[in-house]
């Protein structure tokens, strides 16, 4: 059943909006494809970097020209977790930056800038302590919770490649994502939600092993260089 009718979002809402109008957006897009070396080194403007870059893209599509290559911000130098997180500390340290809403009643948390910038530091330390390092694969298997975010965000302040791996996979489909990036530390969920982490990592019919073990298990012969338990 169709409904062509149309609600404008109110105006408060289009004010605090990235874009006005349809209008607006249209403009923006069309400049993006006119010029897109101009518009994304603006857009990339808008972040912090500790060396700006020497071109912005370097293109090939064409293979009689070359390997296809497709290379952007050469030369440049920047992190992700500093513009997440390092940039904000001096006028943003005390403003959350992450609103957790848990599954059962109560069970939320907030974390501010600080306290996440902390977290971060101290998981980034945890990693490079067991031998991860720049160009390192790490495997994060978790649920929805803050020590998610701040796992990707360590991965990404050393410059070890994070993969992201779904909480309600099965063994074989956690091993093809293990063993696709050959990890080296699978960060563990904490203390507190141990017992859940277990119940997802257990097989469907309740057998030992843990889910987890048995991907393992079958991503590697021998095991992993580092895992948590």
């Amino acid at each position: 059943m169709a409904n062509s009718e149309l609600y404008p979002p109110a105006d408060s809402f289009r004010e605090n909006a990235y874009f006005n109008s349809k209008d607006e957006y249209q403009s923006e897009y069309d400049r993006s494809i006119s010029d897109p070396d101009a518009f994304w080194a603006e857009k990339a403007s808008e972040y912090y970097w500790f060396k700006k870059w020497d071109t912005v893209s370097e293109v090939n599509f064409d293979r009689n020209k070359g390997p296809i290559s497709v290379k952007w911000f050469e030369g440049g130098q920047t992190n992700i977790a500093y513009n997440c997180l390092d940039r904000h500390l001096d006028n943003r340290s005390d403003q959350v930056a992450i609103i957790w809403e848990g599954n059962e009643p109560g069970e939320d948390r907030t974390i501010t800038y600080r306290e996440l910038h902390e977290e971060v530091s101290k998981f980034a330390n945890v990693l490079k302590s067991r031998g991860v390092k720049k160009g390192d694969r790490v495997s994060i298997y978790l649920p929805m919770i803050p020590e998610l975010a701040i796992s990707m965000l360590a991965c990404a302040r050393i410059g070890a490649i994070h993969s992201i791996v779904f909480g309600g996979f099965s063994a074989e489909a956690l091993r093809d994502r293990i063993a696709a990036k050959f990890p080296k530390a699978p960060p563990p969920a904490p203390d507190s939600l141990v017992g859940r982490v277990a119940r997802l990592k257990r097989q469907a019919n309740g057998r030992e092993p843990f889910l987890f073990d048995e991907a393992m298990e079958l991503a590697y012969s021998p095991g992993p260089d580092l895992m948590f338990i």
